[in-house]
This record gives structure tokens, C-alpha cells and sequence, in this order.
């Protein structure tokens, strides 16, 4: 007798890895997976619905949802059939880079409510159920920014850092219930999202910014990160994809990078544990030795080294 398909419950489905996401489970041929795929614009659901085809109104299901409010999180999952979910995936999330100076604390404070706060209502809106069947599977979208911090993406960085040292702390009691967590790190991942914002911080004047630090900026920082997308970047596919296998794994993972090309960059910190390794050393590759940054992106665009994607 085939096992009852799991509902899988996703944020941030309007585009990018939760779109992806969303149509891989959905169309799975075994149709092991019930996708309700959420956004907080339902004026955004075209894309969704026409990459779903026939799988829309069978294994998969669009409903609003904004994970920064308990009344749309409380409604979304009071329309599920059954009212329980089996597979969260938290997704939803927002990107913040620029001079430091030249943000408000409420930006901030923003990112920290989306990325942070946004995940956490969720889960406490799904755990009681799911301590209570004893299963479950949490999946959290996290980025190699929560391992290692990136000049000029302090605040993105710092929330990634909270989610994994939140859902790390919550998966040891979480074992006793059966229920799993997975972080799932990427690092660049290619969208038209993350190429507007590259454009769109490249004219920001940042005030309050002194002119040497915007020069580093805009003249260091700014093509060092293009650079970066184009020699390792990943679509989202090649990140849905990951997760899907994660979602599927009859032990998940509780970290999981997915881009291999990416993790000899992430090394660097594990190989000292003061930190200091990783730092000078991205210090240097900015600042002293630009032309060295540059051949070794190339040298890791090369395709010799295998596929982006790595489950874990």
C-alpha cells in the first residue's frame, strides 16, 4: 500500500528557489508531496501557476501568506486540509548590501522580521501538531552568509548567522520527537532579483557614507560580486533541486551546502578555528590582491570540477 503523500508547506513561492521548489515536489512522479506554495502577493502567482501546468489544483496549491503576520500565517494554515503539515520549508527572504553607514536601523530591522522572525513564526505555528503526530520536517533556506560573514552584507549576514544558531539550539530537542531540521546553504544564487539589486546599489548614493568607503564599495566590493555570480553562481533549479533530495532523504542532512565550488571558498574558516585565516585572507584578496581573486574565480568556473549542485 503506497504511504499517504506528505503536505509540504513553502514560503516565498512567487519566485526564484521557492517557485522551483514548489514545481519539482508537485510534479514528483511518484506524487508523493501535497505542495501549498505561499506568497505574500497573489497579484505575483502567474509565473507560478504557468510553471505548475496541470499539476495546479491537484498536487500543488497557491494561498497568500506573509510570514510577518501571525493573522495571515494562522489563516494559510487553517485552509489546509487537515490543518497539518508534514514538510515546512522556510524560504521567504529578503537581501540587504551596502555600506553600513548608509542604512537605517528600520531597514535592519526589516531583514531581521522577514528572515529571522519570519521563519520562527512559522515554526511555532507548525510544531505543536507536529510534536504531537512525532514526525515532521523542517527545511530551512539559509545561505553560506550564516557560516562566514561577507564585507558589505553585515545585516543579511547576521540573520542567517541567527537561523542557524536558532534551528542548530531547536533540532537537538527536536530529535526526541522525530521531527528533523535541515539547513540548507547556498551561496550565489543567479536570479533577475539579485542582478536588479547589484544595479540598483551601484548608483544608491548610501548617506552618511564617507567617500573611501563607498569607493570600496562600488569600486572593490561591486565587481568582485559580479565576478562571484558569474563563476560560481547557481541557478535556482540547481538549489530546488538540493532540496528536493534533502526533503527525500530517509536521514536528512542537518546542513547542507549545495554549491561544491563555493565550499573551497567556506573552508577557509573551518581550517582555523580563531577566525582569523578567513578574514585576512578575504582582506587580502580584496584589497592587496584583487588580480589573484579574479584567476581564482576563473579557475573555479572551470567545469572540471564537477556539478554545482551538492546535496550534502
Amino acid at each position: 500500500m503506497a504511504a499517504a503523500a506528505q503536505t509540504v508547506l513553502i514560503s516565498g513561492c512567487s519566485s526564484g528557489i521557492g517557485l522551483e521548489l514548489a514545481v519539482r515536489l508537485a510534479r514528483d512522479p511518484q506524487k508523493r508531496y501535497l505542495v501549498v506554495a505561499t506568497m505574500r502577493d497573489l497579484g505575483k502567482k502567474k509565473t507560478l501557476e504557468e510553471a505548475a501546468g496541470d499539476a495546479l489544483g491537484e498536487t500543488l496549491t497557491i494561498s497568500q501568506m506573509d510570514v510577518c503576520s501571525d493573522e495571515s500565517v494562522t489563516q494559510c494554515l487553517g485552509s489546509i486540509q487537515g490543518g497539518e503539515v508534514d514538510v515546512l520549508v522556510n524560504n521567504a527572504g529578503v537581501g540587504l548590501v551596502g555600506p553600513l553607514e548608509g542604512l537605517s536601523l528600520q531597514t535592519m530591522q526589516d531583514i531581521f522580521n522577514t528572515n529571522v522572525f519570519g521563519a520562527v513564526r512559522l515554526v511555532k505555528a507548525v510544531l505543536p501538531s507536529m510534536k504531537r503526530r512525532r514526525r515532521g520536517h523542517i527545511v530551512v533556506v539559509s545561505s553560506v552568509m550564516g557560516l562566514q560573514g561577507v564585507m558589505f552584507n553585515e545585516v543579511y549576514s547576521a540573520s542567517k548567522f541567527a537561523l542557524e544558531g536558532f534551528f542548530e539550539s531547536l533540532a537537538i530537542q527536536l530529535l526526541q520527537f522525530n521531527i528533523h531540521i535541515s539547513l540548507v546553504e547556498p551561496g550565489p544564487v543567479v536570479t533577475e532579483f539579485e542582478k536588479k539589486i547589484l544595479e540598483q546599489v551601484a548608483s544608491t548614493e548610501f548617506l552618511g557614507t564617507d567617500p573611501e568607503t563607498l569607493h570600496f564599495f562600488r569600486d572593490c566590493y561591486l565587481p568582485a560580486s559580479r565576478q562571484l555570480f558569474t563563476s560560481v553562481g547557481q541557478s535556482p533549479g540547481q538549489v530546488a533541486q538540493a532540496i528536493v533530495k534533502v526533503i527525500g532523504a530517509a536521514r536528512p542532512p542537518l546542513r547542507c551546502q549545495t554549491n561544491m565550488r563555493y565550499r573551497l571558498m567556506s573552508a577557509l574558516k573551518a581550517l582555523d578555528a580563531s577566525g582569523s585565516l578567513y578574514v585576512h585572507t578575504a582582506h587580502c584578496l580584496l584589497f592587496r590582491w584583487p588580480r589573484l581573486l579574479s584567476l581564482g574565480l576563473r579557475c573555479l568556473a572551470c567545469s572540471c570540477l564537477g556539478s554545482r549542485v551538492q546535496p550534502g
